[in-house]
């Protein structure tokens, strides 16, 4: 049975309410708009009732703001009530495109920042909603998920800290570590990974891809990775490599051991399409190194797929791997800030989220299980029989 079809069985949890912060405000007016249309055409004869007030409406998004003095000081500002909503708040923490005034100097807004209004936002809400969920797609501090020494456990303490402000579940994309989720353990927090969308977004964008064991290779960057490598090489039937990073202990470059050889595990990559998976792309070192070492073993095509495109170090490197023939196509998600720079680049493929965020908020509203949702194995193996790449 589809999810449309189970979620007019059951009563919504409330009145829906997505507050998309300034940060995620392209995402909350897609995934708005995609709830919208689907509860126009839903039938249900049980719409007129009172459980099923307010079900249908022209928006669910809740406009808020977070006004700042000049100080750099600022408040989070509900411009509606929202007492018994089923509220869903979309923050992304890495958008620094958006700016503030502090004494007459222009700001870019950091993570710290995004996640103060996140928390400004909760305390506006003052415990009125009947339910608050937060959609983070990058978890705010999920790089630095564990202690190797003397170390603040920065995630673990903004899952705790978000968790006693009242929000239920707390739902993000492909964490770098999911076992953060022990510091909250009588809380719901779901990791999700975009795996039908990568392969969604490469079959219509490169029609010539084959998706089999003699033509193609997943490649995990490194140690870090081999799980979601793994699991995108069993549903579309193919092999796995790996590369291991092998390091200088005795220095410390930027916080880190700086990696001194990438070291390949794996079967011939000759001729084959090969495919990197990653969490994240944040300066591209290593990706570029990766593909570098490929490309010496004979590699074919090389695809670059990640959750996060940050690019932290700009585009030059990538433009310049792509013009010298090192990588074919890059694959990232829009659940992050993406620069125009990056959409208009030739190499450059969007695997659009936000009708997977619409379907959770919809199924979630109606109290229904998202577990059909978390493991898209049968839409992969649909989606590879209409494209006749199974």
């Amino acid at each position: 049975m589809s999810s449309q079809l189970k979620n007019v069985e059951t009563i919504p949890v409330g009145s829906l309410g997505i507050v998309a912060l300034k940060s995620c405000s392209a995402m909350g007016d897609k995934v708005n708009d995609y709830i919208v249309k689907w509860r126009e055409e839903r039938e249900n004869e049980h719409k007129s009732t009172i459980a099923f007030a307010g079900y249908q409406k022209d928006s669910y998004l809740v406009e808020t703001s977070c006004p700042r003095f000049g100080s750099g000081e600022a408040k989070g500002i509900l411009s509606e009530s929202v007492r018994g909503y089923d509220l869903y708040l979309l923050v992304d923490v890495c958008n620094y495109s958006l700016t503030y005034n502090v004494s007459g100097f222009e700001n870019h807004m950091s993570p710290d920042d995004h996640y103060q209004d996140l928390k400004r936002i909760i305390a506006a809400v003052s415990g009125k909603a009947r339910r608050i969920t937060v959609i983070m797609p990058f978890l705010y501090e999920s790089r630095q998920h564990k202690r190797s020494s003397r170390e603040s456990l920065d995630c673990a303490l903004a899952l705790q800290e978000l968790t006693a402000m009242g929000v239920e579940s707390i739902i993000t994309f492909d964490a770098h570590d999911p076992r953060v989720q022990n510091a909250i353990p009588l809380k719901s927090f779901e990791t999700v990974q975009p795996t039908y969308q990568f392969i969604k977004a490469l079959l219509r964008n490169v029609p010539d891809i084959h998706m089999n064991k003699d033509e193609t290779l997943i490649i995990s960057p490194d140690e870090g990775a081999m799980g979601r490598a793994v699991y995108f090489a069993n549903v579309i039937g193919v092999n796995v490599g790996m590369f291991y990073k092998r390091r200088d202990y005795t220095k410390i470059v930027n916080g880190r051991n700086p990696i001194v050889a990438h070291e390949y595990l794996g079967q011939d990559v000759e001729g084959k399409d090969v495919i990197i998976i990653d969490d994240m792309i944040s300066s591209g070192e290593s990706m570029i190194d990766v593909a570098t070492e490929l490309k010496k073993r004979k590699a074919g095509r090389i695809f670059v797929c990640a959750t996060f495109g940050l690019f932290t170090s700009g585009l030059a490197r990538f433009d310049q791997a792509y013009k010298d023939g090192l990588i074919y196509r890059v694959v990232t998600t829009n659940l992050i800030y993406q620069t125009p720079e990056l959409l208009s680049r030739e190499y450059y493929i969007n695997a659009d989220m936000s009708k997977y965020i619409a379907l959770l908020i919809d199924t979630l509203n109606h109290d229904s299980t998202i577990s059909d949702l978390l493991n898209p194995t049968e839409r992969i193996q649909k989606i590879l029989k209409k494209y006749g790449k199974k």
